[in-house]
């Protein structure tokens, strides 16, 4: 009987002994690679919060506007031109919820591009440069890239947008999903982006009964 209960005794600790080498053995992997990725997250939210922190800067500028203009209040979309073309920076940007409801790629013109990683900007014709400001998003039309939306200037930035045909449009060179540290496609100055995202703009422009605001950024 004494034997029975030691040999169930060693067979215990064994068994305990077993379990817990065996759970450490097979899951301590798994434990590295949470880390890894939750230093990875870190190190992304870093780069990410300047970016919202811009938003929710520019989007208490925006709310003031579109009250006191009479544009749609619900959302704007606001374009962060201090990102990397391959990085989303079109941000349709909820005012109400105050959150970005999508996001995209787009393209800056390439008089912007002056050999360095800074950007520059104009309003002058025929400079193919993408021009910083508050724009009202005007009717659509079907030009020579499909769908497009025409763009008024509202600053001295960019008050000559509409005569330089600068317009909101979506071309194949834009890619869907970011694609950085690889840069994007340029533009003659025209906020480009690709056509899908140009079809969930759409939603948003179509459905609205007030200008939407477009405000480029740097």
């Amino acid at each position: 009987m004494k034997l029975a209960s030691r040999l169930l005794m060693v067979s215990s600790v064994m068994l305990a002994v077993t379990s817990t080498f065996g759970y450490f053995f097979w899951y301590k992997p798994k434990f590295r690679s949470t880390a890894s990725a939750f230093a990875y997250r870190s190190d992304e939210y870093d780069g990410s919060h300047k970016t919202i922190q811009r938003l929710k800067q520019k989007s208490l500028l925006a709310k003031d506007f579109v009250k006191e203009h009479g544009y749609n209040k619900a959302y704007c979309f606001l374009l962060d031109m201090r990102l990397p073309s391959g990085k989303n920076r079109f941000f349709v940007y909820n005012l109400v919820k105050d959150s970005v409801e999508i996001a995209g790629l787009v393209t800056h013109g390439s008089g912007s591009e002056n050999g360095t990683d800074e950007l520059t900007f104009s309003n002058v014709k025929n400079s193919n440069s993408t021009s910083t400001g508050k724009y009202k998003v005007g009717t659509s039309y079907t030009g020579s890239f499909g769908l497009a939306y025409k763009l008024y200037g509202l600053d001295a930035t960019n008050s000559n947008a509409f005569d330089r045909f600068v317009v909101l449009h979506a071309h194949a060179c834009v890619p869907n999903e970011e694609i950085s540290p690889l840069p994007i496609c340029v533009s003659l100055g025209c906020p480009t982006v690709s056509p899908p995202f140009l079809n969930r703009l759409k939603t948003y422009l179509d459905e609205s009964h007030r200008p939407v605001l477009m405000w480029i950024y740097y």
